[in-house]
């Protein structure tokens, strides 16, 4: 048995006249709002949950204050 996948010939962005460069602001945008929304959870938790995903109370702030730009 075999999926077949149907692609739409264009993309959102080609329809409108975007290009390559469009589509990749876009998707810097969403990679950047999660990072800060990562990095905001990451302050949240206690050194008790810290611990538990292996990462001591400074290095987690080092993570938090970097730009959100910055992996």
């Amino acid at each position: 048995m075999s999926i077949q996948v149907h692609h739409h010939p264009f993309s959102v962005a080609s329809r409108f006249g975007f290009g390559a460069g469009f589509e990749a602001a876009v998707s810097a945008f969403f990679e950047w709002r999660e990072r800060v929304h990562q990095r905001r959870m990451l302050a949240r938790l206690d050194d008790r949950l810290l611990s538990d995903i292996g990462l001591s109370r400074s290095e987690a702030e080092r993570e938090v204050q970097k730009p959100f730009w910055q992996a």
